[in-house]
């Protein structure tokens, strides 16, 4: 992690991560790299959807391969890269054919590294194969939901998910929520974990740069009149005088409380429900 000198008060405790030890070039690759316009939490209708997103600097997308359909074809890594829309590390990797697409890179895998997508893959980070051919215990990334549609699960930087049971057609998985949940075992999963796991030591450090990213001021419930919000309202610092946190809207929130629909179609498929609050291991 890289700190500062306490210029000012906000500089005092700003931290980043040291992307010139991890990153090999600042130039994106420019046929997988397009512009695009953010929708600011946005609809199709302009209403806002998800409050506290808008503004943040211009950015340009990459065009980040989750499908990996390229199956028995080795890759090297050429480029370590930062993408301004994700918390890991992304890498550009050039096919035996010639093709060159990106990837998200997991730990331990740098420029010169040889990965390829193979039921007979060797198992070592970056390869990617079926569930049924990884063994207990290993953890995975970019696993998929259905077979051929795409990484969906442990993206982010830092996350992996653990395969902690083969049981019939299906592989048992822990979730970085510590959710258990089963996915059918023809389904692919990345051996490792996703790179730049110091994403979660960053402090902020002052307002300013939360704009950046494109995070708006996020107001306090309490902090509100009683017309605006449930635990508004109240002489002074008020409790909320309720017994659960709840939304906007009246809808429960936060606080280890249970808020999955109870007739979500995914139901059938978690075997152990997430754990909340202090006791989460």
């Amino acid at each position: 992690m890289k700190s500062y000198k306490p210029t000012t008060p906000s500089r005092r405790h700003m931290t980043t991560v040291s992307y010139k030890a991890k990153l090999s070039t600042g130039t994106p690759h420019k046929p997988l790299v397009r512009g695009g316009k953010r929708q600011s939490g946005r609809n199709s209708y302009g209403r806002i959807t998800m409050r506290h997103h808008g503004g943040g600097h211009k950015r340009r997308f990459r065009d980040i391969d989750f499908v990996y359909d390229k199956r028995d074809i080795k890759a090297k890594v050429e480029t370590v890269e930062y993408d301004p829309h994700r918390s890991g590390f992304i890498g550009l990797v050039c096919y035996e054919d010639g093709e060159r697409r990106y990837v998200v890179l997991p730990q331990n895998v740098g420029v010169g590294s040889v990965i390829v997508t193979s039921e007979k893959a060797p198992r070592k980070p970056g390869n990617r194969m079926p569930l049924s051919r990884i063994p207990l215990g290993t953890f995975v990334y970019n696993v998929e939901l259905k077979p051929g549609g795409g990484a969906k699960i442990a993206r982010s930087a830092g996350s992996h998910v653990e395969v902690v049971a083969h049981d019939g057609a299906y592989t048992n998985l822990k979730m970085p929520s510590s959710e258990i949940r089963k996915v059918i075992k023809t389904a692919w999963a990345s051996i490792g974990e996703v790179s730049n796991e110091e994403h979660r030591l960053v402090t902020i450090g002052k307002a300013g740069r939360s704009r950046w990213l494109g995070i708006r001021p996020t107001v306090r419930g309490s902090a509100m009149n009683p017309v605006d919000h449930p635990h508004g309202g109240g002489e002074g610092k008020s409790g909320r005088g309720r017994r659960r946190a709840v939304s906007k809207w009246g809808k429960p929130t936060g606080k280890g409380q249970k808020t999955r629909r109870s007739k979500k179609y995914s139901n059938t498929f978690i075997l152990e429900r997430r754990k909340v609050g202090k006791k989460r291991k």
